[in-house]
């Protein structure tokens, strides 16, 4: 009964990790082509022209409550004060490049 508790669990655990997160299945070379097109003019560099304390670097998306894939993917999709919404211009697929993007060049330090 124990090894068939521990398979299941293991099963379940395989299919959630496999199917569920964006931020794994996410193209960030794509992500990176489609960041230089829409989103470099105002955060080269992972900076941020218009805010300037609002940088896309990890202390501040952490300080922001933007340190997740599905945080970043909600803001580029909706926007928020002076950014505009990508919703009508981006597939979503291409919004969650574009997020797993930039937490890998967060986690760089850009």
């Amino acid at each position: 009964m124990k090894r068939i508790i521990s398979l299941l669990l293991l099963g379940i655990t395989i299919f959630t990790f496999a199917f569920s997160s964006p931020a794994l299945a996410a193209d960030t070379v794509n992500g990176a082509k489609i960041f230089g097109a829409n989103c470099a003019a105002c955060h080269a560099g992972g900076r941020n022209l218009v805010q300037a304390q609002k940088t896309l670097k990890k202390d501040a998306l952490e300080k922001y409550g933007l340190y997740s894939a599905e945080a970043i993917i909600s803001q580029v999709t909706k926007g928020k004060n002076a950014m505009p919404a990508f919703k009508g211009r981006l597939k979503s697929e291409q919004i969650e490049n574009v997020a797993a993007y930039v937490l890998e060049q967060a986690d760089k330090g850009w």
